[in-house]
């Protein structure tokens, strides 16, 4: 097979071409994230039953709908809470690797299953199954920095101007709210008024939902008709009130003499707390006023960007700076309202991939030198290093068609393999040389050398993948966390045993002369300047060599000693084993802090 592409140059750089080729535009598709895909992919279940406590939503929502989605395919586990605000949220956890569009498909299935035991109130707001991200990729504080803005209103803006534009962004899973309040029509009502014209609260709910609907009210002139009509008109009515006038006058009781007892009737005095917010009366406000969200003290509305699973978050965070910055040219003009991007996880994770992307380098540049330093030509240094991008960026490819990313694991992999893959091509590089010494010419010692070391090339490859390859097989988030890791040094090694065995044997038998013959100005230039270098780590290698020899040599005859030793250095790795602290991933600083305070329920 080597004296195949010996002969056939150009046919072994074109395969290292397309390799190489291949993962230099794979490298462009691959998804950028700071660790893999680890986090076991959730469904969240939620609902409110309104006026409910814990103990009624727990009763009569949280039973009917668990009894019915326990045991949901490829579920680990669920939990669920029920609030005193008659909020329920069920999380059902799935598989590492599940599908979570199928999931999500699973879980309404079975919700949809208990739709029929809930209470009519739950039924008419909705049981929400959506898909829940695991991490969180960038807040945006929609802000008003003058305050002209409060937060309701901002949080409306968010609701209809920006949620849905950011919501389509390539890369974005979900888009939640921190301190959402929708507009709705309160009132106030005083129970003494009601008491006094024998009124109860479930009337007033009735009055409220009878009178302020949406009425299809038909159309006149219609066909068929008589000969002769002209026109068609479609009839208009009012329908949803939005005033609070129109709700102040709808009727929510007629007396015997047809005198009518009207919402404002029953309302209290509208004033203003000590904060100076109204209430009392009918007026339009929040909905909910039990949460809010403030940035430096202003009020503000947050929005949770959540990453797509497999996407690129340096991307996906760039897009949605760009779409918030049009936003602040296009729409806030001449508005007292700006944007803020305060919490974002995205620069440590560019930050982290461009120090392991340096680390790539500088490996690349140690292994140059070493090369440099032991071969001592030029032509024979070109040649390794020719095969360490040919197998690293031809990795980049493999990647892209396993699911992989560009992470912190999977490039310290490919860091790790750069002394891996450079080893195969120095082990043809050397047989050549040393048959070149004897005399022969390039093409027959390249031949000659690689009826020697092909052999030894395929086994150590295999052995190196060996020791990789079973990694993919660990079961687990630890499983999904090295597998990655280990592919990728497996993928790079078995690249590095193909260009070895196609254009490294080519290269030689192109490019390697015998020392006495290089006369070019290349290698007269490297001796020039690097002679004295060469002749000084010649000298220093020998010299060590030698020592290492005799150490040897002295020790042989003191082996008892040495095995004793030898057992003492194994007793401090399992010592170290044993008390070193354990931990799943090493803590970093990512330049911010999160508190989070709990209050009794």
């Amino acid at each position: 097979m080597a004296q195949f592409f010996i002969n056939r140059p150009i046919f072994a750089a074109v395969i290292s071409v397309i390799i190489t080729m291949a993962g230099g535009i794979a490298v462009f598709i691959l998804p950028v994230a700071q660790y893999p895909e680890i986090t076991p992919p959730t469904v969240q279940v939620s609902c409110t039953y309104p006026g409910a406590s814990s103990k009624v939503v727990a009763e009569t929502v949280a039973a009917p709908i668990e009894q019915q989605v326990i045991g949901v395919e490829n579920a680990l586990y669920m939990s669920s809470q029920s609030t005193n605000d008659g909020g329920y949220n069920l999380t059902v956890t799935f598989e590492v690797g599940t599908n979570l569009d199928m999931a999500q498909v699973l879980v309404q299935n079975r919700v949809n299953l208990a739709l029929p035991t809930l209470p009519s109130e739950v039924k008419q707001t909705g049981v929400s199954v959506k898909k829940k991200s695991p991490s969180i990729l960038l807040v945006v504080n929609l802000i008003s920095p003058k305050g002209t803005y409060d937060q309701l209103y901002l949080s409306n803006y968010a609701t209809i101007q920006i949620r849905d534009e950011l919501a389509q962004i390539k890369g974005v899973g979900d888009v939640t709210y921190l301190g959402q309040l929708d507009y709705s029509m309160r009132a106030w009502v005083d129970p003494e008024k009601m008491a006094a014209r024998n009124l109860s609260a479930s009337d007033v709910v009735n009055a409220l939902r009878e009178q302020n609907v949406q009425v299809a009210a038909g159309s006149l002139g219609r066909p068929p008709v008589p000969t002769g009509q002209a026109f068609q008109y479609t009839l208009s009515t009012l329908g949803r009130l939005t005033d609070s006038d129109d709700f102040g006058s709808i009727v929510v009781k007629m007396g015997e003499d047809g005198e009518l007892t009207r919402m404002r009737d029953l309302v209290t005095d509208a004033r203003k707390d000590e904060s100076g917010r109204p209430f009392g009366g009918i007026q339009l406000g929040a909905k909910v006023e039990d949460t809010s969200c403030s940035l430096d003290g202003q009020p503000s509305i947050g929005l949770g960007i959540f990453q797509q699973p497999g996407t690129n978050a340096l991307a996906t965070a760039k897009a949605i700076h760009d779409r918030m910055d049009k936003f602040r040219s296009e729409n806030f003009r001449g508005k007292d309202l700006d944007y803020r991007i305060v919490y974002d996880t995205t620069p440590f994770i560019e930050e982290s991939i461009k120090e392991v992307f340096k680390a790539l380098r500088d490996a690349i540049i140690l292994v140059a030198i070493v090369v440099l330093a032991f071969l001592q030509s030029w032509r024979a240094t070109l040649i390794p290093l020719i095969a360490v991008p040919v197998a690293i960026v031809g990795t980049f490819a493999v990647m892209l068609g396993l699911g992989f990313s560009l992470n912190n694991l999977s490039l310290f992999g490919l860091v790790l393999a750069i002394g891996i893959v450079v080893d195969d091509a120095i082990v043809v590089v050397e047989a050549v040389e040393h048959h070149l010494e004897h005399g022969l010419a390039p093409k027959a010692a390249a031949e000659k050398a690689m009826s020697e070391v092909t052999g030894p090339i395929i086994a150590i490859s295999l052995v190196l993948m060996c020791v990789f390859i079973p990694c993919a097989f660990i079961s687990g988030i630890t499983g999904q966390f090295f597998r990655q890791f280990a592919l990728t040094i497996a993928v790079s090694t078995f690249f590095s045993a193909v260009n070895s065995l196609t254009l490294s044997p080519a290269l030689c038998g192109l490019l390697l002369k015998a020392k006495h013959e290089q006369r070019d100005p290349f290698t007269w230039l490297l001796n020039l300047l690097l002679g004295w270098f060469f002749k000084l780590f010649n000298w220093g290698f020998t010299t060590t060599s030698n020592i290492y020899a005799s150490s040897v040599r002295m020790l042989l005859h003191v082996s008892i000693i040495v095995l004793v030793v030898y057992g003492g250095l194994l007793y401090l790795t399992y010592l170290g084993f044993t008390k070193v602290p354990t931990g799943f991933i090493p803590s970093q600083d990512k330049g911010y802090l999160l508190v989070d305070v709990r209050l009794p329920d």
